[in-house]
């Protein structure tokens, strides 16, 4: 099993990237989150990898941190999810989007992902509301950015509140604090101005 994969990146397509590794070129398939996070080519950069492996079949998938890795595996641990739904599930929404969805039963915002139907996102949500933690969705950090999250403030569950009783969406609350252009001591109201600010460019 190769845990990952570094070396020189030589290529890229719609779904894949292909890595040199020692003379060895690694096809590796990948959500749009790694594709437009890609340094330039002939660069060299470190995919975690998931080895799929079929009686037919040997593919590579990969992703620039470990926290999307975990959340592809549990997807695809979800029967009736393959790793085509999953990587496009990745595509259109974060590791942490896809928390707060199935942490706040809100199936319209996965069912939005390519080949996920409500039905189907109904099911993720209930086969993984247990396997995901709060502490994770406000904990987890991109190891590909130097920046890190926010922490789960109470400023960032304040706002996240307000936004709510607002009429905005668990998700889209979450989202906008996320990308909010904020600091560890933004207060509240500070960080609910900026929360709006993004929710204008969805």
């Amino acid at each position: 099993m190769l845990a990952f994969v570094k070396g020189r990146l030589i290529e890229t397509g719609t779904d894949y990237v292909v890595l040199d590794n020692q003379g060895i070129g690694y096809l590796i398939y990948t959500p749009l989150s790694v594709l437009e996070n890609l340094p330039p080519i002939g660069q060299d950069i470190k995919i975690y990898t998931y080895m799929y492996v079929r009686e037919d079949q040997l593919t590579l998938y990969g992703f620039l941190t470990r926290d999307d890795l975990e959340i592809f595996k549990l997807l695809i641990g979800v029967s009736g999810i393959g790793p085509k739904g999953a990587l496009g599930l990745l595509s259109r929404i974060s590791p942490n989007e896809f928390r707060f969805a199935v942490m706040s039963g809100d199936s319209k915002t996965i069912a939005k992902a390519p080949g996920i139907g409500p039905k189907t996102a109904q099911k993720l949500i209930i086969e993984l509301k247990d396997k995901l933690k709060l502490e994770d969705m406000f904990e987890a950090s991109t190891e590909a950015d130097a920046d890190v999250s926010h922490g789960g403030s109470g400023a960032e569950k304040e706002t996240i509140m307000a936004l709510v009783a607002l009429g905005y969406s668990e998700t889209e609350a979450f989202r906008a604090v996320q990308k909010a252009d904020a600091s560890p001591e933004t207060d509240s109201e500070t960080l609910l101005k900026l929360a709006l600010k993004q929710m204008l460019t969805f």
